[in-house]
């Protein structure tokens, strides 16, 4: 019974944390309500209380965030046994597909805050570090397997992959440029610090 009544507890904190990434996706973090979320979930605010304040709900939806883009980009790469398939696979998967990108629009909505609160930015920098650690692993393997020859250190150009990346990702989210667009720009990147192209590698 105890499981059962824990298992229960767990699916509506689920169900909130979805209610919480429908209220950001309509009022963005800076107008986002306690009441909004409770409208989205179809509750009364003080039954969104029961799970923790507007700050704390909306730290554990970035968190859950991070893990699913992390976790989602990891498993795409790691399908793959070549590193050349792991670059592209981890390109194609880190970049949003549109402005209605709800798990890129989320880790942006909430980047501003990092500005000014210690949890956030804490949290900012953990993605940061995953996913450099993810690029860097994957032209570690791509120069053993003699198909990268890499122009400086490998944590250099994964953290470089990475800034492109946030900034390519403002672009598409603003409706300025697209997804095709920024895959373009990264693969020519790593073109450029690798010595490998990878549309030469079907």
């Amino acid at each position: 019974m105890a499981a059962r009544k824990g298992s229960g507890k767990e699916a509506r904190r689920a169900e909130l944390g979805k209610a919480v990434q429908r209220a950001l996706m309509v009022r963005g973090l800076e107008g986002l309500r306690l009441r909004d979320i409770a409208e989205e979930a179809g509750v009364t605010p003080a039954a969104v209380l029961y799970y923790g304040d507007l700050d704390a709900l909306v730290h554990d939806t970035y968190q859950q965030a991070i893990e699913r883009y992390s976790q989602e980009r990891e498993q795409a790469a790691t399908r793959h046994a070549d590193a050349r398939d792991q670059l592209r696979a981890c390109i194609d998967n880190g970049v949003a597909g549109g402005p209605d990108d709800v798990l890129t629009r989320l880790l942006f909505e909430y980047w501003p805050r990092c500005l000014r609160d210690a949890r956030a930015a804490a949290l900012d920098s953990a993605l940061t570090e995953r996913q450099i650690a993810v690029y860097s692993g994957i032209l570690v393997l791509g120069q053993a397997q003699g198909h990268f020859v890499l122009q400086d250190p490998s944590r250099l150009l994964a953290a470089s992959f990475v800034a492109m990346e946030d900034g390519y990702q403002m672009e598409v989210l603003a409706g300025r440029r697209s997804r095709t667009e920024v895959i373009t720009a990264l693969r020519a990147y790593a073109r450029a610090v690798t010595g490998h192209d990878l549309a030469d590698h079907p």
